[in-house]
């Protein structure tokens, strides 16, 4: 099973709060909703659409599960909708118990024991993705420990000046290689990254400059 992030994300590397104004105001946060001038059915909307379809489970953090279990049981007679609420769901806690799940098909891993288990899940070699949205904590954490196979970036046209990241700030290298880019009417540009198993030799292409004035 590959561990996948998916995030909205913006030119200057911030994924809080692209749902909504008050989604997530930690920092003084201003910008909540952000995305939504950028966000176009058939790009954006389809990169979603192809995560989700590729994915036999989503993975969240505490908050981002709480805020969609408040709004993804009340849409129905919608395909993605549907998708959403019947999928297995693992959400990452110390503080949520299992009678509080009331997310169809959600399993509680509990925050202690969570990178144990998803190294366990990982390992398995069993089942397709475990894509991972929102929850910007537990996505930095993964990334952290190399437990990311994948991500699926929508790079939106726009700086926010300072903001939650999915990136850790460790100061260690993480190699990835791009499978695909495309770009939708709005100017974001959907780009799919993968763990790379070998790193470029920066010698080897047409710009390293050798021989020229």
């Amino acid at each position: 099973m590959r561990i996948v992030i998916t995030a909205f994300i913006s030119l200057d590397g911030v994924v809080q709060a692209p749902g909504g104004p008050k989604e997530d105001t930690d920092g003084g946060f201003a910008h909540g909703g952000w995305t939504h001038p950028y966000f176009d059915p058939e790009v954006v909307g389809g990169s979603w659409d192809a995560a989700l379809a590729e994915a036999d489970a989503l993975l969240f953090g505490r908050r981002t599960w709480e805020a969609m279990a408040k709004a993804w049981p009340q849409q129905t007679e919608d395909p993605f909708a549907d998708r959403m609420n019947s999928i297995k769901k693992y959400v990452v806690s110390r503080t949520l118990k299992d009678s509080e799940l009331s997310w169809n098909n959600s399993v509680l891993i509990p925050g202690d024991e969570a990178l144990a288990h998803l190294r366990k899940l990982r390992e398995s070699g069993e089942g397709r993705d475990l894509v991972v949205t929102g929850s910007s904590e537990l996505a930095r954490t993964l990334m952290s420990e190399e437990l990311v196979d994948e991500l699926r970036l929508m790079v939106m046209p726009v700086v926010l000046g300072g903001g939650k990241s999915i990136f850790p700030d460790d100061g260690v290298k993480s190699a990835f290689e791009l499978v695909s880019t495309a770009t939708s009417p709005t100017g974001t540009q959907v780009c799919v990254y993968r763990r790379a198993t070998t790193t470029p030799d920066p010698g080897s292409g047409s710009g390293s400059g050798s021989g020229s004035d």
